[in-house]
């Protein structure tokens, strides 16, 4: 693990497979936001027409969380085979899985056409995405991190990262293009474009994926005949603290992009009676403000530690959550572009912290043998709870509070607190800027 850089060759060879990442998980995340946009918007109403708006809404989100349900499957499954045939195999296969979910997505007809039928595909579409996206997002990371140089695989490994503030941008700004057109003709099938569409990048990221060359760690791994039988049964039984902490870290990531990225959308329409197309407008330009900072973050991990820019990350997303809530109830409605300033001070600035750093961190948790299948499983199962549920949970608790926001930052305080401490727990190495990841396995218990 002492990879240095030999000349700017190297150096160039990698920011290539860095970016070929993230353009792939970048296509992925377009695919699974879209669903998070849209769900509320006009799932609930083509495939869930015939119960009260809120109860519809909470149909919607449930499928919406069924994908996070999925996505440690996807993870347990293609981890496996990503540390025993491969990185980049396994990434083409993930890659066609979400493409093809996805387009039928967009092919789909509704309630009014197919009945109850409508929405139980619809279930198993997204459980389809959600499988495909459990092996992306660990793949994409552990390729673009074994084959960068020790001293900067936090800002390597941060491109892949990217995907996701793109994804969710290029969704977002996909449905906010396809807003001018007629309400009714949106309704009817113009929203289905956004699904269809999808095709084109899936073509796209698979030119792309077909180009990378697999991971150096992974052939020499393959050389040594030193992988493991069964990673999952590996994983757990070699690092059962490793698994415990970084899904505790991981919960402040997941609830702080749900809450800003996915939730805001309807609790900015609904609650501060704003338009839907102000409230994409606010979370297209966090998206995009988000992307710099993302790398600056992964950049600070190399040169003060993945720890303590993160745990920074715990607390600001805490603090700015409090902020941000607060400055939309009391000046929201009269004063709509403070709302904007309320999702890009969290989304853009406090949350690129700790998710900039969050790849090189995780995978600094689990040795090579096993990496694929732990990052995945410690991203993809913490998704349940952090991710999926956290539309949910704020819809619900803005209802219990009667419209008020409160108990939604209360929520927010103690997962930030909750990640605030798993990651002091975590065991990295001592030394700024090397990070060096652990090519080989931890004692049982670490």
């Amino acid at each position: 693990m002492s990879q240095t850089y030999t000349s700017a060759t190297d150096e160039a060879k990698i920011r290539r497979i860095a970016m070929a990442s993230a353009i792939g998980t970048m296509i992925e995340w377009y695919d699974f936001f879209l669903f998070g946009v849209l769900a509320t918007l006009v799932l609930n109403k083509v495939f869930f027409p015939t119960v009260n708006p809120i109860v519809g809404t909470l149909l919607s989100y449930t499928t919406f969380a069924i994908g996070f349900v999925a996505r440690p499957v996807g993870g347990l499954i293609f981890g496996h085979f990503g540390d025993r045939i491969g990185r980049k195999k396994v990434l083409i296969l993930t890659l066609l899985i979400m493409g093809v979910a996805t387009f039928l997505i967009g092919a789909l007809p509704g309630y009014a056409t197919l009945g109850i039928a409508a929405p139980l595909l619809l279930l198993l579409l997204r459980i389809l995405q959600g499988i495909g996206i459990g092996g992306e997002w660990g793949g994409a990371v552990v390729l673009a991190i074994e084959h960068s140089p020790a001293n900067r695989r936090s800002y390597f490994g941060s491109f892949p990262q990217l995907g996701v503030p793109a994804g969710l941008m290029s969704s977002a700004g996909m449905v906010a293009l396809l807003n001018f057109m007629p309400h009714a003709q949106f309704m009817a099938w113009g929203w289905r474009l956004a699904f269809l569409l999808s095709a084109i990048l899936v073509a796209v990221g698979l030119f792309i994926r077909l180009r990378v060359m697999e991971s150096p760690e992974f052939l020499k791994l393959l050389a040594e005949d030193k992988r493991s039988t069964l990673p999952a049964l590996d994983m757990f039984r070699q690092y059962p603290r490793a698994i415990v902490l970084t899904l505790g870290a991981r919960y402040v990531e997941g609830a702080c992009f749900n809450m800003f990225g996915i939730f805001i959308i309807p609790y900015v329409v609904g609650t501060l009676h704003l338009t839907q197309g102000f409230a994409l407008g606010g979370v297209i330009l966090a998206s995009a403000l988000m992307i710099p900072f993302i790398l600056i973050s992964g950049a600070l991990a190399d040169r003060y530690g993945m720890k303590q820019v993160f745990a920074i990350g715990c607390i600001l997303v805490g603090l700015t959550t409090f902020a941000s809530f607060a400055v939309m109830q009391a000046y929201g409605s009269a004063h709509p572009y403070l709302v904007w300033l309320s999702i890009v001070v969290p989304l853009s600035l406090a949350y690129p912290l700790v998710y900039g750093p969050e790849s090189s961190l995780f995978a600094s948790q689990f040795g090579a043998n096993v990496r694929y299948t732990g990052v995945s499983f410690a991203y993809q199962f913490s998704g349940i709870f952090a991710s999926g549920l956290t539309p949910i949970v704020a819809t619900i608790l803005l209802q219990k509070n009667h419209g008020s926001p409160w108990y939604i930052v209360i929520y927010m305080l103690l997962v930030s607190l909750i990640s605030f401490v798993s990651v002091l727990m975590m065991r990295v190495p001592r030394a700024q800027g090397a990070m060096m990841l652990r090519d080989r396995a931890m004692p049982a218990g670490s």
